[in-house]
């Protein structure tokens, strides 16, 4: 066991040395006497601008823990919680094919490392190109505007959070969560994301870190196969029989459908293969982009170039009581790029992304309203992805076609003026930009609704609403606009077999919370069946 300690503060002067001396203090023990000593969690404490301070929680290991804990009563003084348990008791069915996973985000990825672990050798197809050949393709589709459609920022290994950062905040409780961090640091990713209260790899580390991971998979008896797309489902008597990929015909019976909230034409093919599913709520906007400066001084005051803090962030939200609906910021990335991403011909979509330095000059942060199926025309239950569609379109043709995005400044935004030179801010979005009224490619309540945040959002960050901020559109992919409906098993309700996950099937909603429902449907599978032989 070990001792969990809460709330042990340092201020940004103080050396993190100085931890073990608080933590003896505070248990009533000399040093010595303190085994294993770890760091659990770092978060930054800036509400008060004049005492900027480190807030940790830290694991110690002691001969006498329970005694210690029993002594102090103290709330931020207790026994380790218990950590993910992997030892999952195997089923007694014995399996006619090993089970095929479709798609290499986190929830595939990580549906697929469990799997393989177990002995189960899972066959992983992935529609786009491993992640060095993607890079290449996405470097040239920022360059020159030509998109390949099955490998780009959604599609290809790694995942759409390979080209947004990977973030790995997550709103989940689950113990899950410890075993996906320790398998990416294992595979290369910084140790600080395993204790940093928001934690990130970087669009330039994480690329590697999912090829050692791919690796792993591969030694333990996995095979990953890159441009490799589902073509078809052979549904008999309500089970998968088999699945087409490449015009091939693999026999199937447990299938992972992992394929993020991008592959529009998956979807469509699921839904005519009678797999059921649904409309959803998601949110579609604008990037917004300030100078780094700008949210570091808000956030920080005037330690804001203080050495030892990093890129400041921030979370806003704001309901519209007049339009009933959410305004809120969304996948912000301190000192990134905003970064062109479609995955269909003439549809605009944008992203945004930062390496791990996150140093570069301009913040960038998604800034939404949300929709959902009232918003959405007809009864299919693709209304939603439709819906995506007819904004994307408007923006590819407002962007003057090639990929280049409609972009105002904040100032002429509000005014409801098109922009004709710019201010403080050089929009940083890669595939070029071009003056136009955001009003021509978002909805008219969209279009008032972002116009209440920022004025909200305004007086929470100074100068957050400056006339020189940068709007570029749009964004749509916030999240999937369909959920795939389970069952206990976490099989589809009308399909047996296939096990809809992470973020495409409308279950998670970033990579920590995707990985986790890819571990979920593994173990399943693992809990039915006995491993392949």
């Amino acid at each position: 066991m070990a001792i969990r300690i809460n709330n042990i503060a340092l201020s940004i002067d103080e050396d993190k040395n100085l931890l073990l001396n608080k933590v003896s203090k505070k248990l009533k023990v000399s040093k010595e006497e303190i085994k294993n000593f770890k760091i659990i969690k770092e978060s930054l404490d800036a509400r008060k601008k004049h005492d900027i301070k480190y807030v940790y929680c830290v694991e110690i290991e002691h001969d006498n823990e329970e005694k210690i804990v029993k002594r102090l009563k103290d709330k931020d003084v207790r026994m380790e919680i218990p950590s993910y348990n992997a030892e999952i008791e195997f089923g007694n069915k014995e399996l006619k094919s090993r089970p095929v996973v479709v798609g290499f985000g986190p929830a595939g990825i990580f549906a697929a490392l469990l799997l393989a672990e177990k002995g189960y050798k899972p066959l992983v197809i992935e529609r786009g190109e491993d992640v060095d050949k993607r890079t290449e393709t996405v470097d040239n589709f920022w360059k020159t505007g030509k998109l390949n459609t099955e490998s780009n920022v959604q599609f290809g290994e790694g995942g759409a959070g390979a080209f947004s950062d990977g973030k790995l905040t997550t709103r989940i409780k689950d113990t899950r969560c410890d075993y996906v961090l320790r398998e990416l640091v294992k595979a290369g990713a910084p140790e600080e994301i395993t204790y940093i209260a928001k934690p990130h790899v970087g669009t330039d580390l994480l690329k590697g870190v999912v090829k050692n991971i791919r690796e792993k998979i591969k030694s333990l008896g996995g095979e990953v196969l890159f441009s490799s797309k589902l073509e078809e489902i052979e549904i008999e008597d309500g089970k998968v029989k088999s699945i087409i990929v490449n015009g091939k015909e693999i026999q199937c019976e447990n299938l992972i459908v992992a394929i993020g909230h991008s592959s529009r034409d998956t979807y469509e093919m699921l839904h005519k293969s009678g797999v059921f599913m649904e409309p959803k709520a998601f949110a579609i906007g604008v990037r917004i982009e300030h100078p780094q400066e700008l949210i570091n001084k808000s956030q920080y005051g005037e330690m804001y170039s203080h050495p030892r803090l990093k890129a400041a962030e921030y979370r806003l939200t704001y309901q519209s009581e007049k339009l009933k609906r959410a305004v809120y910021s969304f996948c912000m990335c301190p000192g990134g790029v905003v970064v062109a991403a479609a995955s269909e011909n003439e549809r605009l979509v944008s992203n945004g992304m930062s390496y791990h330095a996150r140093d570069l000059d301009n913040a960038n942060s998604a800034l939404v309203v949300t929709v959902g199926p009232d918003d959405f025309v007809g009864d299919s239950p693709l209304r939603g992805m439709e819906f995506q569609r007819h904004y994307e379109n408007l923006a590819y043709k407002l962007g003057g076609g090639n990929h280049k995005a409609p972009v105002q400044l904040v100032g002429d935004f509000m005014q409801d003026k098109v922009s004709t030179k710019l201010g403080e801010v050089t929009p940083s979005y890669t595939a070029g930009y071009v003056f136009k009224d955001l009003r021509e490619c978002l909805p008219e309540y969209v279009i008032e609704a972002l116009k209440e945040g920022i004025v909200d959002f305004d007086k929470k960050i100074k100068g957050y609403g400056n006339y020189d901020a940068v709007l570029t559109g749009i964004e749509t992919r916030t999240s999937a606009p369909v959920r795939m409906n389970r069952n206990e098993k976490l099989q589809s309700i009308s399909v047996e077999g296939l096990y809809p996950a992470g973020e495409g099937a409308g279950f998670a909603g970033g990579i920590i919370s995707a990985a986790v429902d890819g571990l979920k449907v593994a173990e399943k599978i693992i809990q039915e069946y006995q491993p392949m032989k």
